[in-house]
């Protein structure tokens, strides 16, 4: 498979918080570093997503926005 996002991140699945419609996918990156991501259900329930599965977070993203406190 061959991606034209160039930010792509290896961790493993620590929790998913599951929803009428979405599920937030939490996975941890190392070093400390945990990410969130929301999915719909659908799309879950089809990969078969589960804690302890190693997954791939791919971030492609045309905007970052940043705001002070």
């Amino acid at each position: 498979m061959k991606l034209s996002a160039r930010n792509v991140l290896k961790g493993t699945i620590t929790e998913i918080e599951e929803g009428s419609v979405n599920v937030v996918v939490k996975i941890d990156i190392g070093a400390g570093q945990k990410l969130s991501s929301m999915i719909t259900l659908d799309a879950a329930k089809d990969m078969g997503l589960k804690p302890g599965d190693k997954v791939l977070a791919i971030v492609k993203s045309s905007n970052v926005i940043i705001a002070t406190e």
